[in-house]
């Protein structure tokens, strides 16, 4: 799986404006009902409910919260990247400001898990997320995350 498998241009935001931890859940769920179709209210209710069994902040300013729907055809993501950092519970303290959040369908099964660690390899590589925090340009950044999840890409 690549992440332009879970990704489009439109989903790349690079100066999402959000105070806090809920606030940022509630603007990805919009960003998310502008792609899928759905309700931005079920959106963020399956991303808060999973928040709720744990923080998806895996630590270094990056958290990758998701959520499962019913009526979702197939996974995708939204990236963004936060113009101000936010607490968010992260494992290390630190606060997020680098963020991809899935939406997958309820019967993903092993899809999700696939698409999980696909976002996380790339935020977890720090010449990459230092890249990442460096680019301002939407088209540029989804650029990037495109040449880095080909097969030939370090």
């Amino acid at each position: 799986m690549r992440l332009t498998d879970l990704l489009t241009p439109k989903a790349v935001v690079t100066s999402l404006k959000a105070t806090s931890k809920k606030q940022l859940l509630l603007e990805l769920s919009e960003k998310a009902a502008e792609i899928s179709g759905l309700q931005a209210r079920e959106i963020f209710d399956a991303l808060l409910q999973r928040e709720r069994l744990g923080s998806t902040g895996i630590g270094e300013g990056v958290a990758i919260p998701h959520g499962k729907l019913g009526k979702l055809k197939n996974i995708f993501g939204i990236f963004a990247r936060l113009e101000r950092p936010v607490d968010f519970d992260a494992l290390d303290n630190a606060p997020v400001d680098l963020v991809f959040a899935l939406i997958t369908p309820e019967s993903a099964g092993a899809d999700h898990l696939k698409a999980l660690a696909c976002a996380a390899r790339m935020l977890r590589d720090p010449a990459m997320v230092a890249t990442i925090r460096a680019t301002r340009d939407p088209g540029a950044l989804y650029s990037l995350i495109a040449h880095r999840s080909q097969p030939h890409a370090a």
